[in-house]
């Protein structure tokens, strides 16, 4: 099956029920899209088709028409204005949510570039971050938000 990633086509040789997030991470080796839960709970499995935020976990590769944007693909030189106030505000902990947060972010900010901060609570609430990194995030948007 064909898809597009980042602005490329790929060929996968994997069944139509595969989820996306593994056929980036184990065929595509695009591993800053992360298994969280599994069950489109967490968030960390974040990557935007056609530009929609969606949970790659649960999606099979089978479904998917259009194209896919992965963290690695958000920008050419991580200067995306969401990955420059995540790395202004040192967001990060452990990291580890980090991609499916921006993700969430970048998605929503296109669509609502002027959000209200309770916007931003309400779109990122979904967005699990075990290291409770929750008030940097909210600045981050709202920072990403005002330089775009």
């Amino acid at each position: 099956m064909e898809i597009k990633v980042n602005g490329q086509m790929h060929t996968v040789d994997v069944d139509p029920d595969t989820p996306v997030l593994w056929v980036l991470r184990d065929h595509l080796n695009l591993v800053g899209t992360k298994f969280g839960c599994g069950i489109a709970q967490c968030g960390a499995c974040t990557i935007h088709l056609d530009g929609n935020a969606i949970r790659s976990c649960s999606l099979p590769i089978g479904q998917v028409q259009g194209e896919i944007t992965t963290i690695e693909g958000l920008s050419e030189n991580g200067d995306h204005p969401v990955q420059e106030a995540w790395k202004s505000l040192d967001v990060p902990q452990c990291g580890y949510c980090q991609a499916g947060q921006m993700m969430t972010a970048s998605a929503f900010l296109e669509k609502n570039p002027n959000p209200t901060d309770e916007e931003i609570r309400n779109v990122m609430h979904g967005n699990i971050c075990r290291c409770a990194t929750y008030n940097r995030i909210e600045k981050a948007v709202r920072l990403a938000a005002d330089n775009s």
